[in-house]
């Protein structure tokens, strides 16, 4: 049995991230396993130099929007992008990996947006992809980590009141992060601290937000029911910097 390091960053950008000292964070972490989502890039814009890791991607047909990335020490049995429907699959969203012990996931969830006009979609993804973790699930242990794009409680975000039915805080979508729990998985974050406040992986780009640690927790690892017996520790690295997220830590046995 080894303790596994995995972290999960939205990088808004992974181009410009870099430019803001991700190698160094990457390197001090030094990971397993290290998720990115909204990389933001396609095939070729960018040579990402990380000895010892074997890199997967899914970019975006789009170009600038969206994708991800998992970078691993650890050569996956199986790659799989998207989940196998097309309607989702053009946006670089999703990326599965066999690694052996587990299925490990990483998940850039679609915003709703302003007006929640992509919200009847997010609706349907959001379904669509419980039932394809949950097949998975059906072989073998999984841990699913990204931006889900939802403060699940109301502890998980600064201003619950004025922000109810706001993008990422509205009853349809917070309702869809129970749907998934119930599902058989666990947040591991609240399963080692259910109370803990103030404790947020975005902050908006206004109002000097993030200095003032008016955030939200919509950055996620969750792990099969019966995996949360191995959760070691998880962590929100808040002091990293290079983005509007923050890394998000899980350390867990296999």
């Amino acid at each position: 049995m080894a303790v596994k390091k995995l972290i999960s960053w939205n990088v808004n950008g992974i181009r410009a991230c870099v430019g803001k000292g991700f190698l160094d964070s990457f390197r001090a972490m030094d990971a397993d396993v290290f998720c990115i989502q909204e990389s933001k890039m396609q095939e070729g814009q960018l040579k990402l130099e990380l000895p010892g890791y074997t890199q997967t991607w899914n970019y975006a047909k789009r170009k600038g929007y969206s994708g991800t990335a998992i970078f691993t020490k650890e050569e996956p049995c199986e790659v799989i992008l998207g989940m196998g429907i097309e309607e989702h699959d053009q946006e670089g969203r999703l990326i599965t990996l066999d690694m052996g012990d587990y299925y490990m996931v990483t998940a850039y969830v679609p915003n709703s947006q302003s007006e929640l006009r992509r919200l009847s979609y997010r609706m349907e993804w959001e379904d669509d992809f419980r039932s394809f973790v949950s097949k998975l699930a059906g072989k073998k242990p999984v841990v699913i980590c990204g931006d889900m794009n939802v403060a699940h409680q109301e502890i998980d975000l600064k201003n619950p009141a004025t922000n109810h039915m706001n993008p990422g805080f509205t009853d349809e979508e917070r309702e869809k992060m129970t749907a998934l729990l119930d599902a058989g998985f666990v947040d591991s974050f609240r399963y080692l601290y259910p109370d803990a406040v103030d404790a947020y992986s975005w902050w908006s780009y206004r109002m000097k937000a993030r200095e003032r640690n008016v955030g939200w927790r919509i950055d996620y690892f969750l792990v099969s029911r019966g995996l949360e017996e191995k959760i070691k520790e998880a962590k929100i690295h808040s002091d990293i910097m290079g983005s509007d997220h923050c890394p998000v830590e899980l350390d867990i046995e296999f």
